[in-house]
C-alpha cells in the first residue's frame, strides 16, 4: 500500500513531534478537530489514506473505515518485515516532544473561555511558545471541563502554562 494524500491525518491532539518527523520525510500531517470521525472524513474528503488519534486509533483506509488494533499491528509488521529493520530502528526518527494534559472541572453551563483575561493569557502563552510548542484550550463535548493541552521543547515552560491558565480558569469558574 502506498500513502496517499501527501501525508498523514490526525487530530490536534497529536504531538508536535511527528508533525516534525513527518515534515522531514516531506510528508504533511492535517490536523482535525477530537474525534476519529473528523480523521475519518478528512480523510475521505481529500484522498488521503492514513490517519488517527493520539489514543492509537489508526485509520488505514485502504483496508477499513475505522480504527483496528488487528490491522495496526499487521501493518507495523510488515514494514518491519518489508524494510528488514527492527521497530525501534524504524521509530529511532521521531521525537516526541514534552506534553501536558490537564482537564479543568468547571460548572455546568459555565464558559470561563470566553472570559478575556483568559483569552488575553491564552494569547500570551502562545506568544511565549512561538514555534516551539502548541497551545490548545477548549471546552469538553462530554463532560463540564476545560482542557488544556501543551506542548513545547522546555517542559518547564509547558508546566508553567499549564498551571498558570488552569488556575486562572480554575478560579474564574468558581467565583462565575
Amino acid at each position: 500500500d502506498q500513502l496517499r494524500g501527501g501525508g498523514v491525518v490526525a487530530t490536534v491532539m497529536s504531538n508536535l513531534g511527528l508533525e516534525r518527523f513527518l515534515h522531514e520525510q516531506g510528508l504533511t500531517l492535517v490536523r482535525t478537530q477530537v474525534g476519529d470521525r473528523y480523521v475519518l472524513e478528512h480523510m475521505l474528503a481529500h484522498g488521503f489514506n492514513l490517519g488517527g488519534e493520539q489514543s492509537g486509533h489508526m485509520i488505514f483506509l485502504d483496508h477499513n473505515t475505522t480504527g483496528d488494533g488487528v490491522v495496526s499491528a499487521l501493518k507495523v509488521l510488515e514494514l518491519m518485515v518489508d524494510s528488514q529493520r527492527p521497530l525501534s530502528e524504524l521509530a529511532s526518527g521521531l521525537r516526541l516532544v514534552p506534553q501536558l494534559l490537564k482537564n479543568l472541572p468547571i460548572r455546568p453551563g459555565s464558559d470561563p473561555l470566553t472570559d478575556p483575561r483568559v483569552q488575553e493569557a491564552i494569547a500570551q502563552a502562545e506568544r511565549d511558545l512561538g514555534s516551539s510548542g502548541r497551545l490548545l484550550v477548549r471546552k469538553s463535548g462530554t463532560e463540564p471541563k476545560v482542557r488544556i493541552m501543551v506542548e513545547g521543547d522546555s517542559e518547564e515552560r509547558i508546566e508553567a502554562i499549564a498551571q498558570g491558565l488552569g488556575d486562572l480558569i480554575a478560579d474564574l469558574s468558581t467565583r462565575e
